[in-house]
């Protein structure tokens, strides 16, 4: 490929970049393109490289789009072709000579040990690589620090589910989605502190373990280490409790030597001054060597610091101050995804394992019921699934079928307090009551200023919480036509795209509904 070739492809490739940002692309989704090298334009074929196999299997995914932006910029049709290959454009090199093997058993290597006898033939000093004898180096380093920290797990390949294939996105996780995939690329530091929040189940724990088994599995000369806020308590209390005098400063060490750090559950330290303390100190050791942190938590930072046992102000502020990326309740379109992919994975897991008639494929209909009857607990939902499929098998076993009345059965055995589904009405109250405005005022013709936010939020959470048509939602806000309903669905979702604080205040209000149901 000659010079000209690969200033073409470049040209042609930052062009399309800049299409896509111009059409409304997501930042998460343009930085995992710059992180792809274009190699060769020849017969209409534009080849990319990305070190990354998130980042190719993404890429794979949206071809098209990225195909017609690339035909516009060029002014003919253009292929994409994407491979493996290329370094991570990471701010320092994080390479790995190991194979799969030695990474699964890295608690007990310590050094690669050198090959008896037999000696690489020297090269002609043309042909050094002063590149990859420093590479190499970082790679043993990096085995030799991972060997000695006992922080860090054996994280082998296909030790957990938690992975970003099986996580499940939609709107309201995919900020959150796209932010942990950056992480664990560890291509972009604008994600080096990463603050997840929402409330118990929606789905922060996996995302966690999904850059931790992602890292394990595609880098791990980077040492990451996940701790749940009570082990990073215990850990604490037992060296500074320990005999061993330097047993704290060891500990301190073990910390201040990891490359991404992530807490799960940090409320747990409020009232712990010791332990606040202690992760005060971690966490401004990693950020001032350029390490990642990843924190998550059912509040807010700044709802972290209320209260007589919040945080003080120095702790909320360095939080506050990094990315947050909310998880929120799931919608009837989410619930109705989220129902599909369990019962097809659990349907292949069955399959896998040998036990396929223990559980049976569930109806399309009946599929979308049950998101009508589940609940916005995303570990509930799964085990809700499982419930049905099993009752699917049984009811296949008896030659009838898995019935409405049996998935209802078993909604109320796993949300047995409540009607799972949100009412217009209740959207409508939740609406008036944190507005503080008038039912009229809300579904009136008036356009006034300070009425115009909360209608078009209103009508919003209809469309995502109640399961019912736009028409239907527009007869319930005065008459209003399906354009005008739709205009509002377009006002909040440009929004909160562009407005971080209106983002925040959506998922406030929407909890607030969805927990007074």
């Amino acid at each position: 490929m000659d010079i000209s070739q690969e200033s073409d492809a470049d040209a042609l490739w930052q062009d399309a970049l800049d299409l896509l940002a111009g059409n409304g692309a997501p930042e998460a989704f343009l930085a995992m393109l710059r992180n792809c090298t274009p190699t060769s334009l020849e017969d209409g074929v534009l080849r990319v490289q990305t070190p990354m196999r998130l980042v190719l299997k993404r890429l794979s995914a949206n071809v098209a789009e990225i195909e017609a932006v690339l035909e516009q910029a060029a002014f003919e049709p253009v292929k994409l072709e994407a491979s493996l290959g290329g370094a991570a454009a990471a701010p320092k090199p994080h390479v790995s000579s190991m194979s799969s093997a030695e990474a699964r058993d890295w608690k007990a290597a310590t050094e690669a040990p050198a090959r008896p006898q037999e000696q690489p033939r020297p090269r002609p000093a043309a042909e050094e690589d002063p590149w990859r004898e420093d590479a190499e180096g970082v790679a043993r380093e990096n085995r030799r620090r991972r060997a000695e920290n006992p922080l860090v797990e054996d994280v082998g390949a296909g030790d957990s589910k938690l992975t970003f294939d099986r996580f499940v996105v939609g709107d309201e996780n995919r900020i959150a989605y796209d932010s942990a995939m950056q992480v664990a690329d560890g291509v972009n530091k604008a994600y080096d502190l990463l603050f997840i929040y929402g409330k118990s189940g929606l789905g922060k724990t996996h995302l966690l373990r999904a850059i931790q088994n992602y890292i394990a599995e595609n880098d791990p000369s980077r040492i990451c280490v996940y701790k749940d806020a009570s082990s990073f308590i215990t850990d604490y209390v037992n060296a500074s409790r320990s005999e061993n005098r330097s047993a704290a400063d060891e500990l301190r060490q073990h910390y201040a030597d990891i490359d991404v750090l992530i807490i799960d559950d940090i409320q747990q330290l409020l009232g712990k001054t010791g332990t606040i303390n202690f992760f005060f100190d971690t966490f401004n050791t990693l950020r001032a060597a350029g390490k990642w942190i990843v924190l998550a938590a059912d509040r807010t930072p700044a709802e972290l610091g209320m209260g007589k046992d919040g945080f003080d102000e120095r702790v909320t502020s360095r939080i506050g101050g990094g990315y947050p990326a909310a998880v929120q309740v799931p919608s009837y379109e989410l619930r109705t995804h989220l129902i599909e992919s369990f019962c097809e994975r659990a349907l292949e897991d069955a399959a896998r394992e040998h036990l396929e008639g223990s559980v049976a494929p569930i109806s399309e209909d009946s599929q979308r019921f049950m998101a009508e009857k589940a609940g916005n607990n995303i570990r509930l939902i799964e085990g809700f699934c499982q419930r049905c499929l099993i009752a699917s098998a049984r009811a296949r076993a008896a030659g009838g079928e898995l019935t409405r009345d049996q998935i209802g059965e078993l909604a109320l055995e796993v949300w047995p307090t409540r009607e799972q589904h949100v009412t217009i009405e209740q959207v409508q109250k939740g609406i008036e009551k944190y507005y503080d405005v008038g039912h009229a005022d809300l579904i009136g013709s008036s356009r006034s200023k300070n009425l115009m936010e909360p209608r078009h939020v209103a009508i919003w959470l209809c469309k995502g919480l109640c399961d019912q048509t736009l028409a239907d939602i527009g007869k319930k806000f005065g008459g209003r036509s399906h354009a005008t309903v739709l205009h509002s669905i377009r006002w909040v979702d440009d929004r909160r795209k562009e407005d971080r604080t209106f983002r925040e205040k959506l998922m406030v209000v929407r909890e607030n509904i969805t927990q007074n149901v």
